[in-house]
């Protein structure tokens, strides 16, 4: 069981209604695990999140990364510059 802080950010925190929250994964945890979660715990994350990279406490990571009980996991959505 991972017990794991979620960050969002931008659109993403409008959306999920909060900025951070933990949750709690039964079996192992990946980033693709949490990005499922979350999606299922808010159903107007599962589009945008498809777009979003992922970051384990603080370095980006593929889905299929561990996630441990204790780290942060943070969906950054696509930025655009000009």
């Amino acid at each position: 069981m991972a017990k794991v802080t979620v960050l969002y950010f931008a659109h993403l925190a409008e959306r999920a209604g909060t900025r951070e929250e933990r949750i709690e994964l039964l079996g192992d945890a990946t980033a693709g695990s949490v990005r499922k979660f979350v999606a299922d715990l808010h159903p107007a994350l599962l589009e945008p999140l498809k777009a979003c990279r992922v970051a384990v406490d603080e370095e980006f990571a593929d889905d299929d990364a561990v996630v441990r009980d204790g780290q942060t996991v943070a969906f950054i959505p696509p930025v655009s510059g000009g």
